[in-house]
């Protein structure tokens, strides 16, 4: 086995950062959506993945239009080429926006999405709890589920 693959490092990476080092570097050259721009993205085509847990999503609420998912199978669900690919899912050519409850954990999986191939793959700036302080309509049941 290779030193990257033992360490659970990324080919080239050093050996140690901050979380705020690795958040920085996924977010740099990153044009992030703002929640009052997040319904025209949507109306333009945008794909809206939502990565709360249950925990979150049950009492908070969900955005219209978003396609609720467990982080463990974003890639699997998302990747053109694979057999578990969600009906319907986007291209590498779309945008998409991944929410999470703060915007942090979703500006990680909008770099491993970039990392697949979608170059367009960004993630919702404050996550839904910055959707929600905006006064942005907000729904009790999920416009889409895919496990």
């Amino acid at each position: 086995m290779s030193d990257a693959g033992s360490s659970g490092r990324r080919r080239g990476a050093p050996a140690q950062h901050s979380i705020e080092e690795i958040l920085e570097a996924a977010r740099r050259g990153v044009q992030r959506i703002a929640p009052a721009e997040l319904a025209q993205a949507q109306a333009d085509g945008a794909h809206v993945i939502d990565l709360r847990s249950a925990a979150t999503r049950v009492p908070e609420g969900h955005i219209p239009g978003a396609t609720v998912m467990e982080r463990l199978v974003l890639e699997w669900r998302l990747d053109p080429g694979s057999t578990h690919r969600m009906p319907a899912g986007p291209e590498h050519d779309d945008l998409v926006v991944v929410v999470c409850n703060e915007g942090y954990y979703s500006s990680l999986a909008a770099r491993d999405l970039r990392d697949l191939g979608f170059h367009r793959a960004t993630d919702l700036v404050g996550g839904f709890r910055a959707y929600r302080e905006a006064g942005l309509p907000i729904e009790t049941e999920p416009t889409r589920s895919v496990d």
